[in-house]
């Protein structure tokens, strides 16, 4: 099963993914796809419900859920911060 998550940044995110879900009943392999931001997890009895609520846990919520969104907005706000803090220091 492919579930696209948000906030994959790096090596590190995918270690902590790929370890954590290979903890989870069912779960056999698991590829984590860190530009596309896809975790990709195989195996027989997995519940995809139970693997996002936990992958939600560890920080990385489902694209397009409540969790996501606000992950996604969050991300956004900190762009549009970080942008005017530049722009402001250039004033000076």
């Amino acid at each position: 099963m492919e579930i696209a998550v948000e906030n994959i940044k790096c090596g590190g995110c995918a270690n902590t993914i790929r370890t954590r879900m290979l903890a989870e009943d069912g779960v056999l392999s698991v590829d984590v796809d860190i530009e596309a931001g896809i975790v990709r997890i195989g195996g027989s009895g997995a519940d995809r419900e139970v693997l996002v609520r936990r992958l939600a846990q560890l920080g990385y919520p489902e694209t397009g859920s409540v969790e996501g969104l606000k992950a996604a907005a969050a991300k956004a706000k900190s762009f549009v911060s970080c942008a005017v803090g530049r722009m402001d220091d250039s004033d000076k």
